[in-house]
């Protein structure tokens, strides 16, 4: 490990002309100097372009205009083709990091030869208030899988992972709207050990109506078909596989009560079959 080894970071953006600025300004502020930034824009129809062509004489910044896919996993991969650091790094265009973030993962990495992905602890900030994580009590380094099953405890702005293990997992999956770090997180964390920094590096700001979580009001069924797709596909070995099954099983349980209470008879139908294939029960308890 070398302090000097290049960081890619990626910035996807769509139609965030306000917020934008503060995750590049947050990426130019950083006291590790060698990185690379590279925006890519999700065929932005508002002022996003305009913004974003402030930066262009930044040697160092690279922009791609898409055509809009409204995938966000797709557009890092589009983003991450160009890259050329042997760490990436992601920020979403709605959060911003602490100055340090990247001199001290990379520290981290240079004093844990055996890490390949390491997150940090987000503050959250909802409509300019801090929001606690006091009860968000989980563990967070080492072998996370079991923990990455229930919930995504990884958030994209606080990532940084070898080039390698990108390359080994083929990226996000380019057709998911929600969840497609909570798939690719499952995958890293089955194969690899998760370094963790205990300090608040990101900020990560959410109450704005454009997000996908506030456009669906509900994420679950996304990530049931994320999870569903990599039982189906036999991704996952011995234990992993047994404890997928019993996750899949569960969520497909609540989900299907939910439908239920909302009055979505043939939807709750169709999630207490799942329940029944995944669990092997033959009775919903």
């Amino acid at each position: 490990m070398c302090k000097r080894d290049l960081v890619s970071v990626i910035i996807p953006v769509y139609n965030r002309e306000n917020l934008v600025s503060r995750a590049i300004d947050s990426v130019l502020q950083q006291t590790y100097p060698h990185w690379e930034l590279i925006i890519a824009d999700d065929g932005s129809t508002d002022k996003t372009r305009s913004v974003l062509d402030k930066y262009a004489d930044n040697r160092a910044i690279s922009i791609l205009s898409l055509d809009h896919c409204g995938k966000p996993g797709q557009v890092r991969n589009s983003a991450a083709v160009h890259s050329k650091g042997r760490w990436i790094s992601f920020l979403d265009s709605d959060d911003s990091w602490m100055s340090d973030k990247l001199e001290k993962q990379i520290e981290y990495l240079g004093n844990h030869q055996n890490i390949r992905f390491i997150h940090t602890l987000e503050r959250w900030e909802r409509n300019d208030k801090i929001v606690s994580q006091a009860h968000r009590k989980h563990n967070k380094e080492g072998d996370l899988f079991k923990t990455s099953l229930g919930k995504c405890e990884i958030g994209p702005s606080t990532v940084m992972m070898g080039r390698e293990i990108y390359l080994e997992n083929n990226g996000f999956r380019n057709d998911l709207e929600i969840c497609e770090d909570y798939e690719f997180w499952l995958r890293i964390t089955s194969e690899n050990a998760v370094g963790y920094l205990d300090e608040e590096l990101v900020v990560k700001r959410g109450g704005h109506s454009d997000q996908l979580s506030t456009k669906y009001g509900f994420i679950e069924n996304f990530k049931i078909e994320a999870l569903k797709s990599l039982v189906d596909n036999e991704f996952f070995n011995g234990n992993q596989m047994f404890l997928a099954k019993k996750e899949l099983a569960r969520k497909c349980r609540i989900y299907s009560r939910g439908c239920r209470k909302r009055g979505k008879e043939s939807e709750a139908e169709n999630f207490e079959s799942l329940y029944f294939f995944y669990s092997g029960d033959d009775v919903i308890d």
